[in-house]
């Protein structure tokens, strides 16, 4: 049934035959619009996350355009607020210290201003989780535009992707097997398009769950940036949420934990990015559905990875996924691991939007009879040396090590391991486990520094793969045997603090676990000379981060932003 006009939140501000609404209507008379334009209408807000500085999200600035008709097409009046930005490549140190300041950006966005429903234009890697974060607290309708993988980059006849062949080339150079102008064409030829990452690293990740979720139209989130199918859905979207307002049909009323729990399982068969773990946990504790790392395990055991998109596949990428079929095929073929009775913002269950959806390449999205990777992407180890879990990528990883044995490399510091990789007398080899600590949440922020580089001496001894250890992330376009997120972090006093080098660890993936091979006695005594290394801020936003960030396991919110801890924020005042 159709809400009234006068239940809508934005005519509090414009309906009332009072002073303060007479100056709310005079300043929109003030910039052109007229009665007509907004009166007896829902209005829309559309947060768009467009900058210069952001490659990402270069066409937004005309994606809004085309939001704004389908809202005006819909009886709506649209209203674009920006937000901060977040392009994963230019913000330092890293975008992750900022998601959350988007997360709060967007929700006192929606809930300070006159608006009734939401589009939130994102997809560079951290604008997915901090918008539908923002926007779950808030609790108005919204629908997620995912601004789309850019194109397939191209060098010499090749098909590049981004990150992915960047780190293999890099490494390529540092053995000195690439010359400076074949790096220099590649740099030119790696990224040739408007959009996000191509590979399956967040950006894609994030889209695709946000659309398994039910936070998407569907087949939004396959689409390419450049491609026409964009334009048109970018102004669906504008139609749709017009009718999800009169619907009022909210995030409590749209999601449930099933929702979360699809999401798992379109990660886990899409070879996702292992940041996926972080943020869609902070976005089900904020919708009040939370899952949990044992979750993500579960899932993997059961759902395998189909996408042959790198860098779990071997061929393929994101424009691929899309003339394959999209993620509406790819979900039809993990039907039988789907909730399918779970609503999405179109109205309709994940069911009835993916039924019938075929798969037109079946390499590109293989059979569950021939999948990528027999079980899901991620797996969460738990031990001594990471009590509250470590995750790894195992079907981006050399399968010699997924149960290894080796010495620990210790650094407490980028710089310091930075150095130490390019120096040919270090004493390492391809059975040692490097460790890096102090990036975890607290530490650092937690950035994209968990694909240590192998050092440069074994490179060029040909070692491709070796175990690296640390309290960070890394890109989701990254590879390798890279145990990431420990928790708890170092800069916590986590037992991660507490190793040394020569100490040896081991892992073992099928069995979940990783252990520091020392006693408990050892390790308590070590607990008890430790001490905690100085705040890395003193004042301003990081000091806010370092006081109230969560640790990996838990979505690194902020403790005052999880839906448990106070009563909702009520609708502000207008007096």
């Amino acid at each position: 049934m159709k809400r009234l006009y006068e239940s809508l939140r934005s005519a509090r501000w414009f309906a009332p035959d009072d002073f303060r609404s007479f100056g709310h209507r005079s300043r929109v008379l003030q910039m052109g619009y007229s009665y007509a334009d907004w009166m007896g209408k829902p209005v829309i807000a559309i947060v768009n996350t467009w900058s210069d500085a952001n490659q990402c999200h270069s066409h937004f600035k005309q994606r809004v355009d085309d939001v704004k008709r389908g809202v005006l097409q819909a009886g709506g009046f649209p209203l674009e607020l920006p937000a901060i930005s977040l392009s994963e490549s230019m913000v330092k140190p890293t975008t992750m210290l900022y998601r959350n300041f988007l997360a709060m950006e967007t929700e006192e966005l929606l809930r300070s201003h006159p608006v009734d429903g939401a589009v939130l234009m994102g997809g560079c890697d951290k604008t997915t989780p901090g918008l539908t974060m923002g926007a779950l607290s808030m609790g108005i309708p919204f629908i997620y535009l995912p601004a789309g993988p850019m194109l397939r980059g191209n060098w010499k006849g090749k098909v590049l992707g981004s990150g992915s062949d960047a780190f293999k080339y890099w490494d390529e150079r540092r053995a000195g097997r690439l010359g400076e102008q074949a790096w220099s064409e590649m740099e030119a030829g790696i990224a040739r398009s408007h959009g996000t990452c191509m590979t399956m690293g967040t950006a894609a990740t994030m889209m695709g769950i946000a659309e398994a979720v039910g936070l998407c139209l569907p087949g939004a989130s396959s689409i390419p940036a450049a491609d026409a199918n964009h334009i048109r859905m970018s102004a669906d979207c504008g139609r749709r949420i017009v009718e999800m307002v009169w619907e009022d049909l909210t995030p409590a009323r749209l999601l449930t934990r099933a929702s979360f729990e699809n999401g798992i399982a379109c990660a886990m068969a899409m070879g996702c990015s292992t940041n996926a773990i972080v943020h869609l946990i902070a976005m089900s504790r904020r919708a009040g559905h939370a899952v949990s790392l044992d979750d993500f395990d579960a899932f993997s055991r059961r759902v395998p990875v189909i996408a042959n998109i790198r860098p779990s596949g071997d061929a393929y990428l994101m424009e691929d996924f899309f003339y394959a079929g999209g993620l509406p095929a790819m979900l039809e073929r993990i039907r039988g691991h789907l909730q399918t009775e779970a609503l999405t913002v179109n109205g309709r269950t994940l069911g009835e939007n993916i039924a019938g959806a075929e798969v037109y390449d079946d390499d590109v999205i293989r059979p569950l009879a021939n999948p990528i990777y027999a079980e899901g992407a991620l797996a969460v180890l738990r031990g001594n040396l990471a009590p509250d879990g470590v995750v790894i990528k195992p079907s981006a990883c050399a399968p010699h090590l997924l149960q290894h044995s080796g010495r620990a490399l210790v650094f407490d510091d980028y710089p310091a391991l930075k150095k130490a990789v390019e120096d040919p007398g270090l004493d390492v080899t391809g059975d040692d486990i490097l460790v890096l600590r102090n990036a975890g949440p607290r530490g650092a922020g937690m950035p994209e520094w968990g694909m240590l580089p192998i050092p440069t001496k074994l490179l060029k001894q040909g070692v491709k793969d070796m175990l690296r250890l640390s309290d960070a992330r890394m890109s989701g376009t990254s590879y390798g045997g890279c145990l990431l997120h420990c928790s708890p972090e170092a800069a916590i006093g986590g037992p991660l603090a507490l190793v040394k080098t020569g100490d040896r660890i081991s892992v073992d993936v099928p069995a979940r676990r990783i252990h520091l091979e020392i006693s408990d006695e050892e390790l308590a005594q070590r607990k008890a000379r430790w001490t905690p290394p100085p705040p890395r801020y003193e004042r301003g936003y990081g000091w806010m981060f370092g006081r109230h960030i969560k640790q990996a396991n838990e979505g690194c919110d902020f403790d005052f932003l999880e839906t448990g801890f106070g009563k909702p924020v009520p609708e502000p005042d207008i007096f």
